[in-house]
């Protein structure tokens, strides 16, 4: 044994191994540790400086100075997550658009110190998988009138960062201007924003806007579909030839798979000859 450790490579070897198991084991607890430290903390609605008050009709109205007090405190105080709450909440009012001199000062010292970078592109990321949705349901309905977009309500002046079909006129990197206070408001009464009617000078249109809410920050974006209704009854609706055209382009497809999506019962009565969903065909 002794000889062993007389051999100076090797006990090079075994220092050096223990050395990377002291930093590894080192680098796990701090990690550790700063996880339990950025898990600890209360969420924002338990505070007085909660940044929402409500008014005379029962609806949420964000309110700037309970935000500066918030920040005032967390600034002085940590809690990791209330102020990622408090900083998605600042970028979804456009805070900063509304601060001057110290309180946008003390806005920017926040935002480094919880470093609301990661808020906003964890959200931007949570996001992207909702663009890919909008790309794809759009495509599945082109040249219907049926638009169908994304908003990041993160950044509502810049909100739309998908959009398929359009027919209101409007473009990736446009903004909204209600939107979030409506569905806020609306969220406050459990109602759903579906199958609502818009008249904006001529034009009709039937809309749906589905709220996208995150466990830890709230109401984060929303998907719009809108259908241009005057399209449908003025233009489709006008001949024969038009309306063959707009349900030619509805079944168009541009591939043909192997796969069963029917239950074994409809399976069985669409090999009896069953065609579509009404059809009583091979019921008896």
């Amino acid at each position: 044994m002794d000889s062993l450790f007389n051999n100076t490579w090797i006990v090079n070897i075994l220092s050096g191994l223990l050395t990377s198991v002291i930093l590894f084991a080192g680098g796990f607890f701090l990690g550790k540790q700063r996880e339990r430290k950025k898990s600890k903390g209360r969420s924002l609605e338990e505070y007085e400086f909660y940044p929402f008050i409500v008014d005379e009709h029962g609806f949420p109205n964000f309110d700037l100075p309970r935000f500066n007090e918030g920040v005032r405190y967390l600034l002085k105080s940590y809690d990791f997550s209330a102020a990622r709450q408090l900083l998605f909440i600042g970028e979804q009012n456009n805070v900063r658009f509304f601060l001057t001199g110290d309180e946008l000062r003390n806005y920017k010292k926040f935002f480094k110190k919880y470093n609301g970078n990661e808020v906003i592109d964890d959200n931007l990321a949570h996001l992207e998988n909702y663009k890919t949705l909008v790309k794809l349901i759009g495509k599945t309905f082109r040249h219907s009138g049926i638009e169908i977009l994304l908003h990041n309500l993160m950044n509502p002046s810049k909100s739309i960062i998908a959009l398929e079909n359009p027919v209101t006129g409007r473009q990736i990197g446009d903004g909204t201007t209600m939107l979030v206070l409506d569905l806020k408001k609306r969220n406050a009464l459990k109602q759903d924003k579906l199958n609502y009617e818009l008249n904006i000078g001529s034009r009709t249109f039937k809309c749906t806007t589905i709220p996208i809410y995150r466990k830890d920050f709230g109401l984060i974006g929303a998907v719009c579909i809108n259908i241009d209704v005057n399209y449908i009854n003025d233009h489709v609706m006008e001949t024969m030839e038009n309306v063959r055209d707009f349900f030619r382009d509805f079944c168009e497809t541009e591939m043909v798979l192997e796969e069963n999506i029917l239950s074994k019962y409809e399976y069985k009565l669409a090999s009896a000859g069953k065609r579509h969903f009404k059809d009583r065909a091979g019921a008896h």
